[in-house]
């Protein structure tokens, strides 16, 4: 009797036992069982986050403005052209649509260049070509909107002077009216190639563009003014003994005061371009990237029909030796390359400068979605392995 009892006590004590660990039992598997699923949940919901920083639109660097047809105009104007003289205007002078009659106090002495008009009315020796000038004007309007439709790297949001006194890198800077001048005479705005020969300034003035007496804008460290661009949502006004760099792409008109330079083009869409004895000199073609490059050719002297032209070879990488290209005289005949050797300056461009990174940024995300796929997968393995070692270990209770 007292045997039986006991039997049955530790049969009842053994089923509680039992009884209170497999509820436990279950719960720990059961536990165990979600862990793999959180981990693919919570993958999944990383996957689309990383992703739209993966594919999200970023400011680019500047590119630049192709000009096209009106690349070689120092001035282009769509309503008339006057000037006090003497200017001093190095390039092409073109008026359009408005008729050669809107010229006004300029004369073929003070263009080294072409003057062109509608219908061959204007200054002394201007040209008539309406089928130039349509496409110079409509290439213009095309460098406008790109110039405009690039998305900026810096916005500048004071209401005055915003760029005088800085240093900037090559990118694309938004600004917009100031209360007196974007760029006052007290410190220069300065723009930095940062050794990169090919490096591209782009500036969109929301509304006008105001530079004040005598300030200056000036070029280091490799920028060129052929690759510098300013378009302008109105007008441009440069006062009198302002030093200026860049193509002026102005909606409406453009008017340089008393003693204004310009390293560059005063180009405007729908108005009038207004001069006052001022200088501009088009850029020439820019420089070659920094590469090494060596250029030579075999000096030859022109006859009475040749003309004269310098002959160079632009390469990129290796060192290259080629032959000078042929030049062309003012009558068009063709004249021998005389040799050249170029040595740029400045640094290698490495191909990633600027003041954005676009390339980098899909990196960081292409490494944060790797990251989080590793998390994921390190965190089921983990918690599958105690499951494991339960279900298979001696005695255990399935």
């Amino acid at each position: 009797m007292p045997s039986a009892w006991f039997s049955s006590v530790h049969i009842f004590v053994d089923s509680r036992a039992r009884g209170n660990r497999q509820p436990a039992d279950r719960y720990s598997r059961s536990h165990h069982r979600r862990w793999p699923g959180l981990a693919v949940v919570t993958s999944l919901l990383l996957v689309p986050l990383l992703a739209s920083t993966f594919f999200a639109p970023s400011a680019s660097a500047a590119q630049t403005v192709q000009l096209g047809a009106a690349a070689p105009f120092a001035v282009l104007a769509g309503t008339a052209v006057t000037d006090v003289p003497t200017s001093s205007i190095t390039g092409d002078v073109g008026l359009s649509p408005a008729s050669g009659t809107n010229y006004a106090g300029l004369t073929q002495a003070q263009v080294t260049g072409t003057i062109y008009s509608t219908d061959g009315t204007g200054p002394t020796g201007t040209v008539n070509d309406p089928a130039l000038l349509t496409t110079a004007q409509n290439d213009l309007t095309t460098a406008y909107v790109a110039a405009a439709g690039q998305p900026p790297t810096t916005t500048f949001v004071t209401t005055d002077n915003q760029l005088g006194g800085q240093t900037l890198t090559p990118g694309v800077y938004a600004f917009g009216h100031a209360a007196t001048a974007n760029i006052t005479a007290s410190s220069p705005l300065v723009l930095n190639g940062q050794g990169n020969t090919d490096a591209v300034f782009v500036f969109q003035a929301s509304s006008d563009l105001v530079t004040a007496s005598n300030s200056v804008v000036q070029l280091e460290n490799g920028a060129q003014a052929c690759n510098v661009f300013w378009q302008v949502g109105s007008s441009a006004t440069l006062n009198s003994g302002s030093t200026f760099v860049g193509t002026i792409m102005a909606l409406t008109s453009a008017t340089l005061d008393s003693g204004a330079t310009v390293q560059g083009r005063v180009l405007a869409r729908n108005g009038a371009v207004t001069l006052d004895a001022n200088t501009i000199t088009t850029p020439s073609t820019c420089a070659a990237s920094s590469s090494t490059t060596t250029t030579t050719s075999t000096p030859t002297t022109p006859t009475a029909s040749t003309g004269t032209g310098s002959g160079s070879t632009a390469a990129t990488g290796s060192p290259t030796t080629g032959a000078g290209a042929n030049g062309t005289n003012a009558a068009g005949s063709t004249g021998v390359g005389s040799g050249a050797t170029s040595v740029p300056l400045g640094f290698p461009h490495t191909g990633y400068g600027g003041a954005a990174h676009a390339r980098d940024r899909n990196l960081i995300a292409f490494g944060g979605l790797a990251i989080a796929g590793s998390i994921g997968a390190f965190i089921v393995a983990l918690r599958r392995r105690p499951g494991l070692r339960r279900r298979g270990a001696p005695g255990a209770v399935s």
